[in-house]
């Protein structure tokens, strides 16, 4: 896709409107509720839609299938986030009301970093078209390890700041508590940063983590930058959103990981053969329909299962409470 410095421009210039609007609508913080989320998810789903509805229209067909299957591909690993950012939320005892504004400055954090590794992923595979093999290996790699950790007990896990979070607390200092949506306050005659601003990063540059399995994966799609870029883009502006609305649906996607792994493995198999096929190696290519039909069939599957599982789970642990309290009642009468 022949995409001109002007079109570049208008598109980063529309993108900055629309979260220049969400950051107005939210500047107050609050207690974002369900409806509100709901809403909002809707609105950034059916602008990505739109933008895919004008590839389509404009470009044809192809670059419009990339980019819906790079927006679902980068959507649903950017569920995998949530759990993090659980996590980090938790590690700094964020208040409920400065959590849409957190969220909102750590994706933005996240947002310009991804663009970065996008500009360095396609700068490379233009020049080395063999780093399809290494794409496709650490894609297969990241599958089997994601079945892994998800056959592991978790139930302790906790958030680990990276060394440059660590790096950046000591070099400034932290206020021992939250002063509003400050960033930097002045304590003891020295210039430090708030708790607010520590959060932020972490979700950003934790963010980064994620980009190593899901550049790859979406390069593995398409090789247009400006298709990359747009689907990671618009995938990543409305997981604010998402983190309210199903914050407390995430615990009973309990075979979310698999269906991730599954994902990720497949896109590394397709990567391989890309690589053999430029290599001048016949083999079969995958399509994007089928790409896109692959995901799609996993993420629902996925989803069911789990809702399938996590009311199993929870009818058994009903009926364990309900068998233990019984001898209690029994002997209380």
């Amino acid at each position: 896709m022949d995409v001109s410095v002007t079109l570049w421009v208008l598109t980063i210039v529309g993108l900055a409107a629309l979260i220049a609007v969400d950051f107005f609508i939210g500047r107050k913080p609050h207690d974002v509720s369900i409806k509100e989320a709901g809403i909002w998810t809707v609105v950034w789903i059916a602008l990505a839609g739109l933008f895919g509805l004008g590839l389509l229209i404009f470009s044809g067909g192809q670059p419009a299938g990339e980019f819906f299957a790079g927006f679902i591909t980068e959507k649903s690993l950017s569920v995998d986030n949530l759990f993090v950012f659980v996590l980090i939320m938790a590690k700094f005892a964020v208040p409920s009301q400065y959590q849409q504004r957190v969220l909102l400055v750590g994706v933005l954090i996240a947002l310009v970093l991804r663009a970065i590794f996008i500009a360095a992923g396609a700068a490379i595979l233009a020049s080395f078209a063999w780093v399809f093999y290494i794409f496709g290996a650490f894609l297969i790699y990241t599958a089997w390890k994601l079945i892994q950790e998800a056959r592991a007990d978790e139930e302790d896990e906790e958030f680990e700041e990276n060394k440059l979070l660590k790096a950046a607390e000591r070099r400034f200092g932290v206020a021992d508590r939250y002063h509003g949506t400050k960033l930097w306050i002045e304590q003891n005659g020295k210039r430090v940063m708030t708790p607010m601003l520590v959060v932020m990063l972490a979700i950003g540059t934790t963010d980064v983590l994620f980009a190593l399995d899901s550049i790859p994966a979406i390069f593995g799609l398409t090789q247009d930058p400006y298709i990359v870029f747009t689907a990671n883009a618009f995938a990543l502006m409305g997981l604010r959103q998402l983190y309210f609305l199903i914050g407390g649906l995430l615990r009973k996607l309990v075979h979310l990981s698999y269906g991730l792994s599954v994902i990720l493995g497949f896109i590394g198999v397709k990567l391989v053969l890309h690589a053999l096929h430029e290599s001048g190696v016949h083999v079969p290519e995958i399509s994007i329909p089928v790409s896109l039909g692959v995901i799609c069939a996993v993420l629902i599957v996925t989803t069911i299962t789990s809702l399938m599982a996590s009311k199993k789970q929870a009818a058994a642990e009903a009926a364990q409470a309900q068998s233990e309290g019984a001898p209690k009642d029994s002997i209380e009468a």
